[in-house]
């Protein structure tokens, strides 16, 4: 919701008056400029709101990218300026030290392994967020810096080899659907090697020990995926356990030795498991036995001695470390609630780095495997404010509409109530994706509004989200859309059974794909919330699916449908918020930015100018050095000043002074 790392005030700038907005002759807008940022109905924030806003919007987080290869320091990502950037810690909370100064942020970064001397970073970043990322070669000490990609298509997920002599990564020609990967020899110039071309979506994951085979995954849905193998030097490709099932397989990593391939997959499972692949003799058992809960990621040490796999427990991360030639569970630490993010091992396999994004911040910990103590390597600022006060969300289950196994079906959610008696108003925040969820992580706006504005905030896993078995992710599915948007429906009965909320105020908020739940509750419940903020929101499926960027289109079609399905392309014609706009009659505040290549801005053009036309309030914002959902710190402290005015006014009743 609004962005995790939330930060300090809007910086002024001049108002330009660009002309009169009228969609309709009865309700002329004006369109208002403040530096890249195109307004419409939004107020100015008084200053006492900034004031307090400031606090909340100054705070910072930490992400690790890589430990340093001679094993003294980390690389990390975070914020001081208008971005996040790289720094380097040498020590545990030692000072970090800038690296890159870039106007745009470091979407992801790591070194090249086996380079003691130089220190060559490999990073990745777009422009103003249209996601064309390029991916670059910077040298740490002096900063020179050499573009590895070709400038115009959209390049992610390198991967070097072991002694980092190769990388490999996946390039996709502007709106397009055919991938490619590319393996190229960092220190070598001339055009990398195309090893790969193919319609669908692929990635590359991890070269094996000789450096002769890559394991790159193909990605059909959610809930399915393969895993491929490529001979490099014959350019053929083989596909590791071919299954006729809907199977999901992703993450395959080579043993030190190569015999083996690990990977997550649900096979056989209604969770995702650790499995361990015998290359040589075409067996596999699951490493992780049966688990109630999905795997999410995993590390192997260099050594190949020891894995680290992070558990999702309902939300909450859970950490385990096996040694893997004796199959033995190692001591592993038990972190805080929150989400265990970018593990990594350090160069000589001692310690396990990680990102622990918990309900009070953000940091870097490092495990020491030997000593087996948890260290601290970041504390971050939080704008001055008392971590203690900070609220804590309660995990809550409510009844929905239908039934699982003979009794009625239960909904996870994250609660954060206000303390004091009540009863609050409510804010309903719905993630996007739809295959996400939401997690108890640090998200500094949402304390504001618990602790400044005294809203309590509600924050459902509907159907489709992962981390509650592959039956439920699939319940969203075509046809039964409109079943995710009734549970929101379920949410709104729950908060009106609470003694302590009041269920005359409640708001709805989501991003991307919880912008459309926003617009469809809207549309389905408009008698029973006050307000919906929609963020980067799909308003039709069809106008979305035509026009999203050509790399993501086929596998939105197999979540949403198909739209060039006759029957597929009248329901979602039926369902989409625009056709129904005229339902929608309360205030409704609708955020976009021009760069998005996933939701482009039209969805939000279309769905201002119909609930206009149909008498409802609406606010828009535009950003115009933005894409899907705002990074640059100036853009989103007035998104977040600007949506607190809009909860103050629409939702509390309050004036803005």
């Amino acid at each position: 919701m609004f962005g995790r790392s939330a930060c300090a005030a809007f910086a002024a700038a001049v108002i330009v008056l660009t002309g009169s907005f009228a969609l309709s002759e009865a309700q002329p807008v004006r369109r208002i400029e403040k530096g890249p940022l195109i307004i419409e109905g939004v107020p100015d924030t008084p200053p006492a709101l900034r004031e307090r806003l400031r606090l909340y919007q100054a705070v910072r987080g930490a992400q690790l990218m890589d430990w340093a290869p001679d094993g003294n320091g980390v690389l990390i990502s975070t914020r001081f300026g208008e971005t996040n950037q790289l720094h380097r810690v040498d020590v545990p909370d030692g000072m970090r030290r800038q690296i890159t100064f870039y106007d745009e942020p470091v979407a992801t970064a790591l070194y090249r392994p086996a380079e003691r001397a130089k220190r060559t970073i490999l990073l990745q970043r777009d422009t103003g967020g249209d996601e064309i990322f390029q991916l670059y070669l910077v040298d740490e000490k002096t900063g020179d810096t050499t573009r590895l990609s070709d400038g115009k298509s959209r390049n992610t997920g390198a991967v070097f080899s072991r002694e980092g002599r190769f990388v490999a990564w996946t390039s996709v020609p502007t709106d397009s659907s055919r991938y490619r990967i590319f393996v190229a020899e960092p220190g070598k110039p001339g055009a990398p090697d195309k090893v790969l071309e193919e319609e669908g979506s692929w990635s590359a994951s991890d070269f094996s020990p000789d450096n002769g085979t890559l394991a790159v995954v193909k990605d059909i849905s959610v809930s399915e995926s393969q895993i491929w193998l490529i001979d490099l030097d014959a350019g053929t490709k083989t596909q590791l356990d071919p299954s006729p099932a809907k199977v999901f397989r992703e993450q395959p990593r080579f043993s030190s030795d190569g015999r083996y391939l690990f990977y997550i997959s649900d096979e056989n499972s209604e969770f995702r498991r650790l499995i361990r692949y015998d290359i040589r003799e075409g067996r596999k058992d699951v490493f992780t036995g049966n688990m109630l809960w999905d795997v999410e990621r995993f590390e192997i040490s260099p050594d190949g001695r020891t894995i680290a796999f992070e558990v999702n427990a309902g939300g909450n991360s859970e950490l385990d470390i096996w040694d893997i030639r004796r199959g033995k569970k190692l001591a592993a630490p038990r972190t805080p609630p929150g989400e265990i993010e970018n593990m990594k091992f350090s160069r000589d396999s001692r310690r396990l780095g990680f990102t622990l994004n918990g309900t009070t911040g953000r940091d870097v910990f490092a495990w020491d495997l030997r000593n087996h103590r948890l260290t601290q390597w970041t504390d971050s600022e939080v704008g001055g404010l008392d971590k203690s006060a900070f609220v804590v969300p309660q995990l809550i289950n409510y009844p929905t509409f239908d039934q699982l196994d003979g009794r009625t079906r239960m909904i996870p959610a994250y609660y954060y109530k206000p303390a004091g008696p009540g009863p609050f108003p409510v804010l309903i925040d719905i993630h996007g994706g739809p295959e996400s969820q939401f997690r108890p992580n640090f998200n500094a706006f949402i304390q504001y509004l618990t602790l400044e504005l005294k809203i309590a905030v509600l924050a459902p896993n509907v159907r489709g989200s992962i981390g509650y078995g592959k039956a439920y992710v699939e319940l969203d599915n075509g046809m039964k859309r409109l079943d995710s948007v009734k549970d929101i429906g379920a949410a709104i009965n729950w908060v009106g059974t609470q003694r302590d909320l009041n269920a005359q105020r409640i708001a709805v908020y989501g991003g991307s794909y919880g912008g459309y739940m926003t617009y469809a509750t809207m549309v389905e419940y408009n008698d029973k919330i006050s307000l919906g903020i929609s963020a980067v929101g799909i308003s039709n499926f069809v106008t979305f699916l035509t026009n999203t960027s050509g790399y993501r289109r086929d596998l939105r079609r197999v979540e949403y449908g198909d739209e060039r399905d006759a029957q597929m392309r009248d329901f979602l014609e039926k369902i989409s918020p625009l056709t129904n706009a005229a339902k929608i009659k309360k205030p409704l505040f609708i955020i976009a930015g021009a760069n998005d290549p996933r939701v482009p801005p039209s969805e939000a053009e279309q769905m201002l100018r119909a609930v206009r036309a149909n008498g409802a309030d609406a606010w828009y914002m535009l950003a115009k050095d933005e894409g899907h959902g705002f990074q640059k710190k100036s853009n989103r402290d007035a998104q977040n000043a600007a949506i607190a005015a809009f909860l103050k006014l629409k939702l509390l009743g309050q004036r803005l002074e």
